[in-house]
């Protein structure tokens, strides 16, 4: 697996401990008390971060880069960087930018996002989503493992010659069978957001493994993500995790993934509640610790953990990161 130490198969994600397998998800708190929190982590005993970019906070890249120089040894995720606001080679410019910081310690996690995000905050046209993170799926990577990319598609025109080759685990968004089916074909990984872990097994990995063996190529790693919530009041979950992931329920992509999953949100969000329960794990310390565990054996190679804080979110949030260091 070259110089790297991070999985690019799901073969190598797998015999991983389970620990490396582990990945808490880093709310942008603003960019010095984001680094501190990643700071935290890792003192923690946690191996791997992930963050996503959000239209407003700070700059996701650059704040892994800085809180990067300031660590030791944690992993560094992105999960997800939108691709319509970024040229791909711009892309490509920050996160050789980032291993030069941190070899070896950083995977790249893109993504198209959602129309009404792209249009309405950014102002930018969304068509052909998935044409599009073909497209610059292949621009990046091929960039990153080889130096050079000379590509023209029916949306991109790149052209570059890099100082030299950077080579980057590449992951993408996933939700629906096409774009796991696109991540076996041209990624690094795929990366889930809101799926149940049962679509995730009956649906998602064998999509993912047919695009890789369409592709002649091994299987990449499934990242599967879950929320957790330190606490065993089911009342206050369903209400606190309601609110948190309200605003998934008005996107088309995310309302169709769920009814693909047997959770169909219906009229005035009916459904919404057992979407709730099927996604949460909550309980005590050692039960929130023994569904991490079970999951990974049931198929999914990696965890990303988003916290849903109940009662106390700072005390809560450095028991889960101890949890998940001492796995």
């Amino acid at each position: 697996m070259a110089e790297h130490t991070l999985p690019y198969t799901a073969s190598e994600s797998v015999k991983q401990p389970k620990r490396l397998r582990l990945g808490l998800n880093i709310q942008n708190e603003g960019t010095v008390k984001t680094i501190e929190r990643i700071k935290e982590a890792e003192a923690a005993g946690v191996e791997q971060v992930w963050m996503t970019q959000s239209p407003t906070p700070g700059d996701t890249l650059m704040t892994l880069a800085l809180a990067g120089a300031q660590t030791q040894r944690i992993r560094l995720g992105t999960s997800i960087i939108p691709i319509f606001p970024r040229n791909p080679l711009a892309m490509v410019l920050e996160t050789v930018t980032i291993n030069d910081v941190v070899p070896g310690r950083f995977r790249l996690g893109i993504g198209p996002s959602h129309r009404p995000i792209m249009e309405k905050v950014y102002g930018v046209h969304f068509s052909r989503p998935l044409e599009h993170l073909h497209e610059y799926t292949t621009i990046v990577r091929t960039a990153l493992n080889e130096g050079s990319v000379n590509y023209d598609g029916n949306n991109y025109h790149v052209h570059a010659q890099l100082p030299s080759a950077s080579p980057t685990p590449v992951l993408i968004s996933a939700l629906g069978e096409q774009s796991f089916r696109l991540a076996g074909q041209v990624a690094d990984g795929a990366i889930s957001w809101l799926c149940p872990v049962p679509y995730l097994l009956k649906t998602s990995l064998p999509a993912l493994q047919q695009g890789a063996q369409e592709a002649r190529r091994p299987t990449p790693p499934l990242v599967a993500h879950v929320i957790v919530a330190m606490s065993d009041d089911r009342t206050a979950i369903q209400d606190v995790a309601q609110k948190r992931l309200q605003g998934y329920t008005t996107l088309p992509f995310y309302r169709n993934m769920f009814e693909a999953a047997g959770f169909p949100l219906g009229k005035d969000n009916a459904g919404f509640p057992a979407l709730i329960d099927e996604l949460v794990i909550s309980g005590t310390g050692q039960q929130v610790a023994e569904r991490l565990d079970a999951l990974l054996t049931q198929g999914v190679d990696e965890l990303l953990i988003m916290q849903v804080p109940v009662k106390d979110e700072e005390k809560e949030l450095q028991q889960l990161m101890r949890i998940i260091g001492s796995m």
